[in-house]
């Protein structure tokens, strides 16, 4: 078979995976879009009894909206990494301070805020976490980049729910401008299906410029259990590699190194040297070590609450979408009462009444007789009842979620002192413990992802900004030879022993308003030492500092030139 006809019947092959894993996927696609329409307020009323004519909703009150939007946390889990063995844990200190610099770096705030949306109305979300080559500078070649995914762009294997590793096969649907595609590929795709959009009110998806193509992306485990990708465009092959993580210009599973590789403190990797050749004679030879491949799929799925059974997880949407269309009707039927309602005049068949914009209304009755017939009639629609039974419904809503008056940040009647509101929210957060966890574990495996991208292919030591306990800055670098060691064969091998989980204190230090009142109180009490020493100020200013209280580095600065000159006390 020629490579033309190799391309054709392997596009032929990955088209026919990916129609049959979106056939099976249809009805979880088709319920995304009626949940994007009901987080947008959909306006249209479906049948609530047999018989019921369909219409729009003359108001909406989003209470989808108002519930998902309560429990937004734009905090970011900090990484915490562990080592395995007691000789690794300086090099766990590294990877954590590195992964701490690689979400500032990386745009976490605006994926975070994606994912907080997207991942309770739809039930899951996922990262793209993969390393792009062609971020390039002076000093690098090469960076880790992190997407957030809709999940309508991520078809799993049909059968495969609980994991994502277990899958043999995966696919992704990513929007690219034909221009992209052609600087990363260097090929021109002829046709291709646009790109599409969905219109939240509709659901009706719409192509958008020709200009703009659906690149499709199989990723898939190799015979060797290594990780694939094959992906096209139109009728286009834009790649197709059986390991996509082994490492370019590597033609085996080996790296050969010809320079020495320095590591101040530990074992130098050996470069060139002298061996015996076939006839004798001395030859050089590069000190072989194995290519680190990360073996995972670069997709991370975060769910908002596990289900047996199901792919994504539990969406917030799905338990008060009866609560929403129930809120929809009774909010127009309210509507419908109030413009029905007002005056009304009854007129005998030949009187007459002048209508304008001027106070005093002329009517010409006629006769005496007819002016006993005028009559003026107020009709009000009662709407006591609606009122009830809608509030009802919000607090059904509500309920389901697990939101409370405190949670939301409204005046709770049943709380009565602080202690009790804190006691109120406690509870209430308690019930969102479930989705914080799975937030938390998503970002530990994305933690991980990016360590093992970082392990594969930074060739270069990478600089990393970290503190000291003074509150003071040290430089160090990320060197993806200090994880090569050998193991018990003397053989080299990578280090990727560690364990990575999210530190829960990590809310806390994002709010720095409370830590520096707990940190005052800390001096207050004590706990530094006795507050009028001149010492326990220069520590209790060092922590301040660290926690970036405004001109707490004057202050510092102020109390040690005190200090040198050999005064002990504030006073």
């Amino acid at each position: 078979m020629d490579k033309q006809a190799d391309k054709a019947a392997r596009l032929d092959f990955w088209r026919g995976r990916l129609e049959r894993a979106e056939a099976a996927y249809a009805g979880e696609l088709a319920r995304m879009e009626r949940r994007e329409r009901q987080f947008r307020g959909d306006r249209n009323l479906s049948e609530a009894v047999p018989g019921d004519r369909t219409r729009s909703a003359r108001h909406v009150r989003n209470l989808s909206a108002e519930l998902i939007e309560a429990q937004v946390d734009a905090s970011i889990p900090a990484p915490r990494v562990t080592a395995r063995r007691r000789e690794d844990e300086a090099l766990a200190r590294v990877v954590e301070d590195m992964l701490r610099n690689e979400m500032d770096r990386l745009p976490m705030e605006q994926i975070n805020d994606l994912m907080e949306r997207m991942v309770p109305v739809q039930g899951g979300a996922a990262f793209l976490v993969d390393w792009d080559s062609g971020a390039r500078s002076h000093t690098a070649l090469g960076e880790v980049s992190v997407m957030a995914l809709h999940p309508r762009q991520l078809i799993p294997q049909d059968g495969v729910w609980d994991a994502l590793e277990r899958a043999d096969y995966l696919f992704l649907k990513l929007s690219q401008t034909r221009e992209s595609l052609r600087r990363r590929y260097g090929l021109e795709v002829d046709g291709g299906d646009p790109a599409t959009v969905y219109d939240p009110e509709t659901g009706v998806a719409d192509s958008t410029s020709d200009e703009v193509l659906t690149q499709y992306v199989a990723y898939y485990r190799n015979a060797a259990g290594g990780v694939g990708r094959f992906s096209w465009a139109g009728d286009t092959v834009l790649e197709d590699a059986e390991d996509y993580q082994a490492r370019q210009g590597d033609d085996s599973a080996w790296e050969e190194l010809w320079t020495p590789i320095l590591r101040p403190g530990r074992e130098t990797v050996p470069g060139a040297h002298p061996v015996a050749g076939e006839n004798g004679e001395t030859v050089l030879e590069p000190t072989r070590i194995p290519c680190y491949r990360p073996g995972i799929y670069p997709v991370i799925l975060q769910k908002n609450v596990s289900a047996y059974g199901r792919f994504l997880g539990e969406s917030d949407l799905d338990k008060i979408a009866d609560q929403q269309r129930t809120a929809n009707r009774i909010e127009s039927k309210i509507i419908d009462k109030l413009l029905k309602s007002g005056s009304y005049i009854t007129l005998p068949d030949d009187a007459g009444i002048r209508v304008d914009t001027e106070d005093m209304k002329v009517i010409r009755p006629g006769s005496h007789q007819n002016k006993e017939l005028i009559g003026v009639y107020d009709l009000q629609g009662n709407i006591q009842q609606d009122l009830v039974y809608l509030a009802q419904v919000y607090e059904e809503a509500r309920q389901a979620i697990g939101i409370t008056d405190s949670f939301q940040g409204r005046r709770d009647a049943t709380a009565t002192s602080g202690r009790a509101k804190e006691f109120a929210a406690a509870q209430a957060a308690g019930r969102m413990e479930s989705k914080r966890v799975m937030k938390q574990a998503a970002y530990a495996a994305l933690y991980e992802a990016i360590f093992r991208f970082r392990l594969a292919y930074a060739e270069e030591p990478r600089p990393v900004v970290s503190a000291d306990l003074s509150g003071g800055t040290v430089y160090s670098s990320f060197n993806r030879y200090d994880f090569l060691e050998r193991d018990a064969a003397g053989d080299w091998c990578w280090n990727d022993r560690f364990l990575f989980s999210c530190d829960a204190s990590a809310p806390l230090a994002g709010h720095r308003e409370a830590l520096w009142q707990e940190t005052r109180m800390n001096l207050q009490t004590g706990a530094f030492g006795d507050p009028g020493e001149l010492d326990t100020l220069i520590l209790f200013w060092t922590k301040m500092r660290g926690l970036h209280y405004p001109l707490a580095e004057d202050t510092l600065a102020y109390l040690k030139e005190r200090r040198r000159r050999g005064e002990t006390r504030s006073v």
